[in-house]
Parts: C-alpha cells; sequence; structure tokens
C-alpha cells in the first residue's frame, strides 16, 4: 500500500524508489547541522545542546612547565617526582568515523503516505554521510536487504561516499519484495551484517543503525555490547503512521507482509487499536534492549520529509 502526495514530497523523490540527485540533495543541508550547536543527534533529542560526547582532546605528552602555560594542566605526579613544574599537553582528537547500517530489507519497503521506510533510511544516511564529510571524517557502513549484506569500508573521499549512495540506491531499486524467507532467515541475516559491521569498523566511531528493526532479536545483544565498549551506537527507528493505526483511509483492504495476509477493516477502531498495540509492543522491545545497552534510541516516520521532522523536533526543544 503506498500513496505518494507529490507536493510534500523531498526533491527528486517519488517516494518509492531511489536516485542518486535526492541523495545528493543532502549535501546541501550538512553543513547547517554541523556539531555541536546544530548536531543532529540533539534536535532529533528535541534539545539545543547536544547530550553526546564531542571531539574531545588526547592526551600528547608531558614536559616543562614554561611560562604561560595553564596551571590548571599541570600534572602533580611529575611535578612531584622530579622536583620541577610539568605540564600536560593535548592534540585534539579528531578520528570520530561514522559507521552505517542502512535497513532496505522487505519490510522496511513499505509506506503508507509520503515515503518508504526505507527511502527515509537512505536519506538519513546520505544526510549523515555529508556530515561526516564535512567535519573531515570518514563514512562508510554496511547495507542489508534482508538477504545479504553490502559493504562499504570507511573513507573521507567524496567518490567513495558516492559510490556507497550509489550501492544503497542499486540494491534497494533491484530487491525483490516478492522473495520468500522466513523471520529466522531474516534474523539470522541481520546477526551476521552486524558482525560484518563488527568487523569494518574503526575503533572509536559512531555507528548508527537505521532500521525497523523487525529483524532485531536478542542474539544481537552481544555484538552491541562489545560495539559500545569502543564505540558510540545510536538506534534510528523508522516507523510509518498506518503501522501505529494512523490512516485517513475508512475501507477495506487486503495487506500483506510478504509472510502473512489479511482483509483488514480501517474503518474500525479496534483495527486501529490492534496496530496501534502491536506498535507500542515493539517499540517497548527496542527501548528495552537499548536502555540495557546504554544506546540512543530516535524515531523517524515515513510520513514526512526528513529535514522538516528535524526543523520539529528543533523548535519544540526551543518551547
Amino acid at each position: 500500500m503506498k500513496k505518494t502526495n507529490t507536493l510534500t514530497l523531498p526533491p527528486h523523490s517519488n517516494g518509492v524508489t531511489l536516485s542518486l540527485n535526492e541523495l545528493v540533495h543532502y549535501k546541501n543541508h550538512s553543513l547547517q547541522w554541523l556539531p555541536p550547536a546544530q548536531s543532529v543527534w540533539s534536535k532529533m533529542n528535541g534539545s539545543h545542546q547536544s547530550r553526546q560526547k564531542g571531539r574531545g582532546m588526547d592526551f600528547s605528552e608531558v614536559r616543562q612547565y614554561q611560562p604561560g602555560d595553564d596551571i590548571r594542566s599541570i600534572d602533580w605526579r611529575v611535578t612531584a617526582r622530579t622536583g620541577k613544574p610539568h605540564t600536560k599537553l593535548y592534540s585534539e582528537e579528531r578520528e570520530q568515523p561514522t559507521m552505517l547500517f542502512v535497513d532496505v530489507s522487505d519490510t522496511m519497503r513499505f509506506g503508507s503516505q509520503l515515503l518508504f521506510k526505507s527511502v527515509q533510511a537512505a536519506h538519513f544516511a546520505s544526510l549523515l554521510s555529508w556530515i561526516t564529510l564535512a567535519e573531515k571524517d570518514r563514512v562508510g557502513g554496511i547495507i542489508f536487504d534482508g538477504k545479504s549484506t553490502l559493504d562499504c569500508k570507511p573513507s573521507s573521499r567524496q567518490k567513495v561516499v558516492l559510490q556507497f549512495l550509489q550501492k544503497i540506491i542499486e540494491r534497494h531499486n533491484t530487491t525483490s519484495s516478492n522473495t520468500e524467507q522466513t523471520t529466522t532467515q531474516q534474523t539470522d541475516s541481520f546477526v551476521k551484517g552486524l558482525q560484518q559491521l563488527q568487523r569494518l569498523c574503526p575503533k572509536g566511531s559512531e555507528i548508527v543503525i537505521i532500521s525497523d528493526f523487525y529483524a532485531l532479536t536478542d542474539d544481537c545483544k552481544a555484538i552491541f555490547s562489545q560495539l559500545s565498549k569502543h564505540n558510540r551506537i545510536q538506534f534510528v527507528m523508522i516507523n510509518d503512521p498506518l503501522e501505529q493505526g494512523v490512516t485517513r483511509f475508512n475501507g477495506v483492504e487486503h495487506v500483506s507482509d510478504n509472510k502473512r495476509s489479511a482483509w483488514l477493516d480501517f474503518s474500525s477502531l479496534s483495527t486501529k487499536n490492534a496496530l496501534q498495540q502491536q506498535a507500542n509492543l515493539h517499540k517497548a522491545y527496542i527501548q528495552n534492549m537499548a536502555m540495557q545497552l546504554g544506546i540512543h534510541l530516535h524515531t523517524l516516520s515515513s510520513g514526512f520529509p526528513l529535514l522538516n521532522q528535524l526543523t520539529t523536533a528543533q523548535d519544540k526543544g526551543s518551547n
């Protein structure tokens, strides 16, 4: 089920398939979201200042104190041992790659109002990629289509990032939603994708999992636990209004998730409540896992353009 509204679709987008023009479009918006003051994460949290750790200072060396040094940087242990004042020197911590896990599997290829969830995931991945390049850091990641994964090694070269975005487009546009696949097969593929991300990921990375998380199971906990020891992880959950029972359609429709199919009466309040209850249970599971692992959870809707949602989050934070 897919109904687009051409008046509100993002530039170059039809909401169903992907093109390079629509992903490159976000390059024009990357500079306005540079942290810390304009961090995407702070806006999604509804605040003006990011709660996340930004680039800090790495300890470099200790040398003898020189006039003009900040007395707060004096190393008192070395000073006591040598009998002469010594000060600590620091260098700016610049390396903070962004590693993206982009889900374009069958459950993501759904949208009831504006965009497929998979299209919204690609838009957000593109924005984060361009922001990372603007910060002169590396970006790479894993593309997960439900059956297999495709990786892109982290790079700070625009050419490589364009290749990564092109891979997302090709995998998204060529994925067949008619291929039968069991839930077990999809969850196994999801775990393998995370394991591949673990092998590819440099230490100190910002890891962003962009998905509806329907393939997430308890088997993923150990991987996330290992990844979180040396990296910061963000969950970005993409949902659709209809999954939460929000729709203007009041008729009866035959729906399918490629595993089951049924006729649903969307004019019935009980149908909408059942959908909302199921969505709440699913989100509660994701929230609980994120909380246990110390991972930040954010949500985006496929029913509204990405930049509109970030602006709305910013406005809410200022109220």
